[in-house]
C-alpha cells in the first residue's frame, strides 16, 4: 500500500520561466496583469489586480550590474567590428556608440529590474514566502 497523505504545509509551486517573462514585461509575477513598477524604476508596494505584496523585494544594484554586463558584452565587440571594418572618425564613432549605449541601458534597466523581482518572487526569497514568519 502506498501512503497518499498530502502535506498541507507544502507551498504551491511557482514556476520560474513564466514569472521571468512577466517580470520582463514589467508585470506582476503572480497574475501577469497588474503593473510591477510605478514610474521608471520604483517597485509598487502591491499588485493592483491580485494584491500580491512586493515590499519584500530587494533588487538593489542587481539590475544595474546586469545592464552594464549585457550592454558591455554587446557593444564592445560591435565597436571593434565597426572600427576595423570602416575606420570612422573618432568623434563620429564615439557619438554613435555613446547614444547606443545610453539607449540600450535605458531600455534594459526597468526590464531587468522586473526580472530580478520576479526571480525573487518565484524562488520565495526575502520574505516572498507567505507562510514564513
Amino acid at each position: 500500500m502506498t501512503d497518499m497523505t498530502v502535506d498541507i504545509d507544502q507551498p504551491e509551486e511557482r514556476t520560474l520561466r513564466p514569472a521571468l517573462f512577466k517580470g520582463w514585461r514589467r508585470k506582476c509575477p503572480n497574475c501577469g496583469n497588474g503593473p510591477l513598477l510605478k514610474g521608471y524604476l520604483k517597485v509598487r508596494e502591491n499588485c493592483s489586480v491580485c494584491r500580491e505584496d512586493f515590499t519584500p523585494q530587494r533588487a538593489d544594484d542587481g539590475p544595474a550590474y546586469l545592464t552594464i554586463l549585457i550592454v558591455g558584452h554587446l557593444m564592445a565587440p560591435l565597436l571593434h567590428i565597426v572600427f576595423v571594418t570602416w575606420r570612422p572618425e573618432p568623434l563620429i564613432m564615439f557619438t554613435i556608440f555613446a547614444v547606443g549605449c545610453v539607449a540600450l541601458s535605458l531600455y534594459l534597466l526597468p526590464r531587468l529590474k522586473g526580472v530580478v523581482v520576479a526571480f525573487q518572487w518565484a524562488r520565495r526569497m526575502h520574505g516572498f514566502d507567505r507562510k514564513a514568519p
